[in-house]
């Protein structure tokens, strides 16, 4: 009974042009619609811009990228469609450098036009054209009679495979690139039952030309382009607007919210707005004279606490990382203490050093050693952990250490940084706060930074200098 008096409730509503969704102000990037038309123009762009020179970097004549639904290659995100959700059936992109110069042609390639989207073909053997980025070939067999005249059927089985060994043969490569690394997530998209049949299809003479990626849809993934930079400032902007309500009077009142009730406003508004996360929220508390363990794992907010947040949101395939801190006031008091101000003070300090040392070229172990000991030259007591982010919030490209890896990362320590790429400076530093009796204080600081086209780098937004201000 309640069920159906419940569906009667919902005709009974008015049913307007307005309703129930048509609030602008209620969608800070604009409606999902408009961010599918931005992000399919940063599509095209992306792939006519970055990938000629990166399979010519890495040669790479041919890439192939097989997946299948709900099976899909860490790239796919990256060079599909923003209305396109998983894998048709089986899909197979393909990418072919045309203009690489054929065996014993005496050819010389010429360099890629980047206007032209170089000389690469994009070919998609199965599933859509992703907007007319690729050209989608279909199968040679009619589809079923009763479903329409004139309607060609999809390619499907062993016919793919078919077809792509006469791709293959057509642009006769010297190396064939697939996705499989034992170092890097992002390049070992390529299954095994994929591979098993791809080499059966191809025969030894194609598969003898089979060549690890690796670096290739690395590199691609983690490319942004000068638009995707301004729309990531515009998130940064709103992250820090949302992070200064969640750490004032307006959400917090001491001696009575819960450090949970930060985590789940930040979850509720975030979803309220159309946006997304890629990671639970959290949000800790440090307190004079008391122990993270004394604290326990939900404490109730008090005055003179130091409260910290690790947020994240998700928007247009774009994500952000951030971790801002907040004292709460004790009465009387207009700012913080010095010595919780001094903890900051040495966190931007690091900071600035790991910025410093970023730069084109450079692997993130070596970023991450040169850090460090410039760190202990200023006497800095702390720890660097920083990571590429935008398509995944764990990015494609080089760590900059682990938490509990210091020394270096082996394998994902040592890629290499690439113009046009984005870190998050994740790190802390613990410092000796007088006014709480020396006790060691953890400011954990993290912002999005943006590695320029020119191999500068700077802040995609701007980072935290001031404790923000509970009343």
């Amino acid at each position: 009974m309640l069920r159906v008096l419940f569906a009667v409730g919902l005709l009974l509503v008015p049913q307007t042009a307005e309703r129930p969704f048509d609030q602008a102000q209620g969608r800070p990037f604009g409606t999902l619609r408009e961010q599918a038309a931005m992000q399919q123009d940063w599509l095209k762009e992306r792939l006519d811009t970055f990938l000629p020179a990166l399979m010519r970097q890495h040669g790479i004549d041919l890439w192939v990228v097989p997946m299948r639904e709900y099976n899909e290659d860490p790239v796919f995100s990256s060079i599909t469609a923003p209305e396109t959700f998983a894998a048709r059936r089986r899909t197979i992109y393909v990418f072919a450098d045309t203009c690489a110069p054929r065996p014993g042609s005496g050819q010389v390639a010429p360099k890629p036009r980047s206007s032209e989207g170089g000389c690469v073909k994009r070919i998609a053997l199965g599933g859509t054209s992703q907007g007319g980025v690729f050209e989608a070939r279909r199968s040679t067999k009619a589809a079923a009679a009763d479903v329409g005249r004139g309607q060609q059927a999809e390619l499907w089985g062993d016919e793919q495979w078919q077809v792509l060994k006469s791709v293959i043969e057509q642009y006769q490569p010297r190396a064939i690139g697939i996705d499989r690394s034992t170092v890097f997530a992002f390049s070992d998209g390529l299954s095994s039952g994929e591979l098993k049949g791809m080499s059966e299809a191809l025969g030894p003479a194609w598969t003898a030309k089979l060549k690890d990626a690796e670096a290739l849809p690395l590199e691609l993934i983690a490319s942004r382009l000068p638009d995707e930079e301004a729309f990531f400032k515009k998130m940064q902007e709103h992250v820090w607007s949302m992070t200064q309500t969640m750490f004032s009077s307006a959400v917090i009142t001491p001696g009575k919210t819960r450090t949970s009730d930060l985590v789940w406003w930040w979850r509720q508004r975030v979803n309220d707005q159309g946006l997304g996360t890629w990671f639970q929220p959290s949000v800790d508390v440090q307190r004079k004279g008391v122990t993270g363990d004394a604290l326990g794992d939900d404490p109730i907010i008090e005055r003179g606490d130091l409260l910290h947040c690790d947020v994240g949101i998700t928007v247009a395939r774009l994500n952000t990382d951030t971790q801002h801190d907040a004292y709460v006031l004790l009465p009387g008091e207009t700012d913080a203490p010095e010595g919780l101000r001094r903890a900051l003070a040495n966190a931007n300090a690091l900071q600035d050093i790991v910025m410093d040392e970023i730069r084109p070229g450079r692997t993130g172990n070596e970023i991450l050693a040169a850090s460090r000991a410039r760190m202990k030259a200023r006497g800095i007591d702390g720890t660097i952990y920083s990571h590429p982010i935008g398509v995944h919030g764990h990015g494609a490209g080089p760590l900059i250490g682990l938490w509990d890896y210091q020394d270096g990362v082996p394998g994902r320590g040592d890629a290499k940084v690439i113009p046009s790429m984005w870190f998050s400076i994740e790190l802390q530093a613990t410092t000796p706060v007088p006014e709480w009796g020396r006790q060691p204080v953890r400011l954990a600081q993290e912002e999005d930074a943006i590695v320029g086209a020119d191999g500068k780098v700077r802040w995609a937004l701007k980072r935290q200098d001031r404790l923000f201000l509970v009343k």
